[in-house]
């Protein structure tokens, strides 16, 4: 699938030049540089959103990315991602600066660092980033991110706002088929658009009502998709993970999949926790077959 795009991170620009070399040899479509994680072993190393309050050092990072690049005698475009600033909004003096690096596009997670994901991504500033896009870098595009639910919820976003395209994360957890033909034919949207994911996030009853009409609106829109073809994917998806990364990450990682995939219909709870359990996909192959083998026994 085309194109693939490697994202690095780094606060050396020898690591760095020799890491996008590597990705410009594989093959690799572009190099996108994270200045926006907010993770704290991230920030640690000067990476992530750290590099919104070092910006001469993010100036050499891109450099060092297009060298990597020239030196594989390869021709491909470097972006970054990052956020409207560190404690508070900085995206008149931090956003003019990235785009004066010559970068091909510039991805805006609509949130401070500080901010986390802990309150709406601020999309009522995306007409000013892209006026100042407009006057720092016209050739440079404008990726909108932060609380996109969806692909019709993606396009409104660009019409309304006049940014290039947007970026998805988190709704797809759980949710494979968000870019499958299916989303054209989903029901109509409900008008909120939640703020925040999952409990470690909740500040509030409003966003605790967010929540409850995210996961109703769910349910609707995966309504056509059969339970099993779900458990299927999340199977499929458990298997990659353990052919590609077995030897490399823990299985447990798959287990906040497990919760996405796990969510929204009757025995969901309980499934989740025998998920919760396995270390092998062969643990949850049987796990999942068990639970299909009981919800077809008490239908019938």
């Amino acid at each position: 699938e085309r194109p693939i795009v490697a994202q690095l991170f780094s606060s050396n620009p020898e690591n760095m030049r020799s890491a996008a070399k590597l990705c410009a040899e594989l093959g690799f479509d572009g190099i996108d540089i994270n200045m926006g994680c907010p993770d704290r072993t991230i920030e640690k190393q000067g990476c992530g959103a750290a590099m919104i309050r070092t910006p001469e050092i993010a100036a050499t990072i891109i450099q060092a990315a297009k060298d990597g690049i020239i030196e594989a005698e390869k021709s491909i475009p470097v972006s970054v991602k990052t956020r409207i600033g560190y404690g508070t909004n900085e995206m008149e003096t931090w956003l003019p600066f990235l785009l004066r690096q010559n970068i091909a596009a510039l991805t805006v997670h609509l949130r401070t660092r500080k901010e986390m994901s802990n309150v709406p991504a601020h999309w009522e500033y995306m007409r000013r980033i892209v006026e100042i896009r407009n006057n720092v870098s016209p050739e440079t595009l404008i990726l909108g991110n932060g609380d996109v639910v969806d692909m019709d919820d993606a396009r409104k976003k660009v019409i309304e706002t006049g940014c290039d395209g947007i970026m998805i994360g988190r709704a797809i957890f759980g949710n494979p088929f968000l870019f499958s033909s299916r989303e054209k034919e989903s029901p109509e949207r409900p008008t909120f658009r939640w703020g925040v994911e999952g409990r470690d996030f909740i500040q509030s009853i409003l966003f605790r009502l967010h929540i409850i009409k995210k996961n109703k609106y769910w349910l609707r829109h995966t309504a056509a998709i059969p339970l099993a073809q779900k458990l299927a994917v999340m199977i499929e998806h458990a298997a990659l993970f353990e052919e590609l990364l077995g030897d490399i990450k823990n299985f447990a990682i798959m287990k906040k999949h497990f919760k996405a995939y796990a969510n929204g219909f009757p025995g969901a709870k309980e499934l989740r926790i025998k998920l919760m359990d396995t270390n092998t996909v062969a643990d949850v192959q049987k796990v999942v077959d068990n639970f299909l083998a009981e919800e077809k026994n008490v239908l019938h």
